[in-house]
């Protein structure tokens, strides 16, 4: 798989998409109560009815610190998890960032969306002795205190999407940052509480220039996802995920942000215009005012 990288500037913080790999799911678990016929269009699925997705991070650099925007599913996948998503990885966030010249020890904060393992994976590394340590030593790791109390003990429903074991090396190292609600996370930068994917599923909000960048996570995985009713079936709120999707779809084309996906391999990031009672994406080659290599 060929690396591709993605960079656009909101003042003078710069953020760069990393892709850690693609995956593939069935299409109708990731457009929920939309008929095929209508999302088939948008995702064309193969022969199982999969559609392939991106695992995709955001190297966020801001005068005052590097940070990470979720991790991807990290080099230590499980084999099962391997065999039943498809997962292709090379190079993956770490040999990116390599490319970059970012050794991990480069980055000050991680910050997570919430703790399913293709969001947080690279979060930690296998020991030689089988144990887990932080992948990224000197940082500070960002998340919603519910999020991280659920990801230690999920609900059954919920429970597969969970890797306990690879997380409580984040608090054992005294690593972890936790957030209760909005929270300030550098100058800049702020994690927005998007309840619906999960109960304490948030955003990241970059501010600078007169310019906003929001990453959306699963609220809104792929740029596929923009119309309300495009919701995943793996959102355990669904109801909320359609009112916190309605209300910040609707400020970020009133007010002119980046939004970015966590989830879309063509299009990592873009604008949105209002079409009627409608929005239409503009991704971010085409819209005015916003690099991309």
């Amino acid at each position: 798989m060929s690396s591709r990288l993605d960079r656009i500037a909101i003042g003078d913080i710069e953020i760069i998409r990393l892709l850690d790999g693609t995956f593939r799911v069935d299409g109708g678990a990731m457009f929920g109560v939309v008929p095929k016929t209508l999302w088939a269009k948008r995702a064309v699925p193969d022969g199982e009815n999969r559609i392939t997705l991106a695992l995709n991070c955001f190297l966020i650099r801001t005068p005052e610190a590097t940070l990470l925007l979720d991790t991807g599913v990290g080099p230590n996948v499980d084999r099962r998890y391997v065999d039943f998503y498809s997962f292709e990885r090379d190079p993956g966030l770490f040999g990116l960032l390599g490319g970059l010249g970012l050794k991990p020890s480069a980055i000050d904060i991680v910050v997570n969306s919430h703790l399913h393992f293709d969001h947080c994976g690279g979060n930690t590394l296998r020991t030689s002795e089988g144990g887990w340590t932080p992948a990224f030593p000197r940082a500070r790791y960002v998340v919603q205190r519910g999020e991280w109390e659920q990801a230690l003990h999920p609900v059954d429903r919920d429970k597969p999407s969970y890797i306990p074991a690879r997380l409580k090396a984040l608090s054992g190292h005294g690593t972890l940052s936790l957030a209760e609600g909005d929270a300030h996370v550098t100058p800049g930068v702020e994690a927005v509480l998007v309840p619906g994917h999960t109960a304490f599923h948030q955003g990241i909000k970059v501010v600078s220039g007169g310019r906003t960048f929001f990453y959306l996570g699963d609220a809104v995985p792929t740029a596929s996802h923009i119309d309300l009713p495009y919701i995943m079936s793996y959102d355990l709120y669904p109801v909320d995920t359609f009112n916190n999707k309605k209300a910040l779809l609707t400020r970020a084309s009133e007010e002119g942000w980046v939004v970015a996906f966590s989830h879309d391999l063509d299009h990592p990031f873009g604008t949105l215009t209002r079409s009627g009672k409608g929005l239409d994406f503009v991704p971010a080659g085409a819209a005015q005012g916003l690099n991309k290599d």
